[in-house]
């Protein structure tokens, strides 16, 4: 009730953005942009000398941009869609073009002007080139982008507000179209920027406070800090701790239990506030007390029992329609711990005896052994999970599976099923049903209603398991197949679009586990080929394959570097004038070059240094990688995917990660072939595999995964070599870019 005084203001904040919201809100397909006709032919003209350095700013700011693709064709393909990429072209060539002419030759705008809205022109395509590739701006509104400058550069000349313009825009298209330092002097300017937050704060919520800290004098602050905290709570906390106008603001805030809580535990003098946080939603209930998290926070297996008997109470209130504020950051501190207090000692105790190894997890109880495992999916190496983790479970459950799965809601299940097919326990734990009518319907519920869950990883969960349930448990895998295929005519019935997406895509997947099949997952699911990657496609228009790999600077990221470099041969040199990094160029066959950084000191940050520089570089030479390694402990992994060119068309991981890593590489690369590892990476095992794609490429060999695999297993037939996911092996990642392909959605 307290908040209900201040919901109105924003709802007409909102409800006067309704036109552009309702665009978007129906479906998460991209809009195709309007394609502006533009004559070809712009009369000569001779810019002034004191502007022509601006005009040649912009001809090699638009060379830029249409080369950021990774490919200097003179065509900026920014998705799969020709429409949408022609008329984003012809934006960034044509468009621009004839507005830098009518800029030039305008005799009544003056000279100062002239001079701001060039230098504006600017300032657009350089956040557009490296914008789009961080996922800061849609580049298929470009077409929208340069018409709306155009108009407000229109209203600004005419000393009228920019405001009336910005306000039926949507977000990418408002947000770039002012960034110009031009429009500052504007006197709509202070309201136009109201408007793009309140855009922001409908389109990227969850980026709503960062907007706040640079604009904390918004009109706007108050109602929009009261809404998004309920939404991010977390976020609330990590703000309250600073010494800003921001945190200011928040700390002024007193008739919001939920927002004086937070605060309260993000400036506590005890500095516990994180050990607080993932009981929020019991702490502003009275349920649970500081002093009872006290009492467990400095013993790691009390403070995670305690998070484990709130996940179940939360689960259980979640069965009834009652979510718990704050329960993602809940599950964020389960992760946490899990990883570092039971899976980070017992995976470095991996050469130990399983005596000394497994002492950290002896004294947790069934529940919690669950949760150790679930939530390092990708993490956990197969090991620490069969001989150690798993047993000790069962055992502790009274080797009763079906009960134990009762006792937590069977939250996670899904999860937990596809991770006992991948490790090969999932007939013993089956097989640990008192009824096994229960395992039957366990596994009919495991792939049905899939379109009813939020986002893609129950699917993902399903699809991973097949493999190895049509390799291990064949009679399993006919009944999972039936199953697909009944929920696929459901939704059929139905006419559910996402259901039939989903369906779809796994039953071609399950069916092309079966070689006699015959199934041709490219031709059928309609993606990219998942069977080979070209040489012609590693290339850029120079005939050169880019390579980037990212070391850390641990002492093991140091030791793998110096043994990195010793493995190639006369027919590549290194160059090592670089202080952050060193080039590896072919000097016979086709022109490879691999870029690395150096492993400087991750205490000083002085590899993420490295690793900026290098990519900066890249960028400035227009330099595209499409093949990136990440070579480093699994933990690493999402600076590497951070950082990671979006042109990669090949990633060798070497830890899987689990869906979270999977689903951010394709995030970042959607077409990108994932080479990934259930286990510790070996040198042993990724030496020969270097050595391998490197001989290709330089030999200007296409990439055949099946044979190459074979080759790959003749030269690196280890231990270990088994827990290597080839990427045509790799149904998740197939599945999301299957369903991506098939429904148009790109942010799933």
């Amino acid at each position: 009730m307290y908040m209900n005084k201040f919901l109105p203001v924003l709802l007409l904040l909102l409800l006067s953005l309704q036109v552009s919201a309702q665009r978007r809100s129906k479906r998460k397909k991209k809009n195709v942009p309007q394609v502006v006709a533009v004559v070809d032919t712009i009369p000569a003209y001779t810019p002034a000398m004191i502007r022509l350095k601006l005009h040649e700013n912009i001809d090699a700011d638009q060379k830029a941009l249409l080369a950021s693709d990774g490919n200097a064709d003179g065509i900026l393909k920014v998705g799969v869609d020709s429409k949408v990429n022609e008329a984003v072209t012809n934006a960034a060539t044509k468009q621009v073009n004839w507005l830098q002419y009518r800029l030039e030759t305008d005799p009544k705008l003056d000279q100062r002007l002239k001079a701001n809205y060039l230098s504006g022109i600017s300032e657009i395509l350089r956040f557009v080139k490296t914008g789009w590739k961080r996922n800061e701006v849609d580049a298929a509104y470009l077409p929208q982008i340069i018409t709306a400058y155009q108009n407000c550069i229109e209203a600004d000349r005419n000393k009228q507000s920019i405001a009336p313009v910005i306000r039926p825009l949507p977000y990418d298209v408002a947000y770039t179209s002012i960034l110009p330092r031009v429009f500052k002097d504007n006197p709509g300017y202070k309201e136009t920027k109201g408007l793009v937050l309140v855009k922001l704060s409908q389109k990227y919520p969850q980026r709503t406070f960062a907007a706040l800290k640079a604009d904390p004098e918004s009109p706007y602050a108050d109602s929009l800090i009261r809404v998004m905290a309920h939404k991010y709570p977390q976020q609330v906390y990590d703000y309250a701790q600073a010494n800003n106008k921001l945190s200011y603001k928040l700390q002024g805030i007193e008739d919001d239990p939920l927002i004086t809580h937070i605060v309260a535990m993000a400036r506590s003098d005890s500095k516990s506030g994180q050990f607080y946080f993932p009981f929020l939603d019991n702490i502003v209930k009275g349920k649970i007390t500081t002093k009872d998290i006290d009492n467990a926070k400095n013993d790691p297996v009390k403070y995670f029992r305690l998070l484990v008997n709130t996940e179940i109470e939360y689960t259980t209130r979640m069965a009834n329609g009652d979510t718990a504020i704050g329960y993602k950051s809940l599950l964020a501190k389960m992760e946490q711990k899990a990883k570092d207090d039971f899976i980070a000692p017992i995976n470095g105790l991996h050469e130990s005896p399983d005596a000394i190894r497994f002492r950290a997890i002896q004294p947790l109880r069934a529940e919690d052994l669950y949760y150790v495992a679930v939530l390092t999916d990708g993490l956990i190496y197969t090991s620490s999970y069969t001989n150690g983790v798993y047993p000790l479970m069962m055992k502790k459950a009274g080797n009763k599976g079906d009960e134990l799965l009762k006792k937590l809601n069977f939250d996670h299940y899904r999860k937990f099923i596809a991770q006992a097919a991948a490790y090969n326990t999932l007939r013993n734990f089956l097989g640990s049903f008192q009824n096994q009518e229960d395992t039957k319907n366990l596994m009919t519920t495991f792939v049905s209603n899939l379109e009813k869950s939020d986002g893609l990883e129950d699917g993902v969960d399903v699809a991973d398991s097949y493999a190895s349930v049509y390799e291990t448990l064949p009679d399993l895998s006919k009944q999972m197949l039936e199953n697909v295929k009944n929920n696929l005519d459901r939704n059929q019935h139905n006419r559910n679009k996402k259901g039939v997406a989903i369906y779809s895509i796994l039953y071609n997947l399950f069916l092309s586990a079966d070689s006699t099949n015959h199934i041709d997952l490219t031709q059928k699911l309609h993606i990219p080929p998942v069977y080979d990657v070209s040489f012609k496609s590693l290339a850029n228009e120079k005939g050169e394959v880019v390579c980037q790999v990212f070391f850390y600077g641990d002492k093991d990221g140091q030791t793998i570097f110096n043994g990195f470099l010793g493995m190639f041969n006369s027919n590549w040199k290194i160059d090592r004038s670089n202080k952050q990094w060193v080039v590896i160029r072919s000097v016979k066959g086709n022109p490879v070059a691999i870029y690395a950084n150096r492993p400087l000191d991750e205490t000083k940050g002085e590899d993420d240094a490295a690793q900026r520089a290098l990519n900066a570089y890249l960028e400035d030479h227009n330099l595209y990688p499409t093949v990136t390694i990440h070579r480093g402990h699994s933990y690493w992994a999402p600076s590497t995917i951070d950082y990671m060119s979006p042109t990669s068309k090949l990633v060798f991981m070497g830890s899987c990660g689990g869906f979270n890593l999977i689903d951010s590489i394709l995030r970042k690369s959607q077409d990108a072939h994932i080479i990934a590892s259930k286990q510790i990476g070996k040198t042993a095992i990724n030496k020969p595999f270097f050595l391998l794609l490197t001989e290709k490429l330089r030999t200007g060999k296409d990439i055949e995964w099946i044979p190459f695999w074979k080759e790959f297993k003749k030269a690196a037939n280890v231990p270990g070599f088994e827990d290597y996911i080839p990427p045509y092996k790799n149904l998740g990642a197939i599945f999301i870019k299957a369903y991506k392909k098939e429904t148009g959605q790109t942010d799933v």
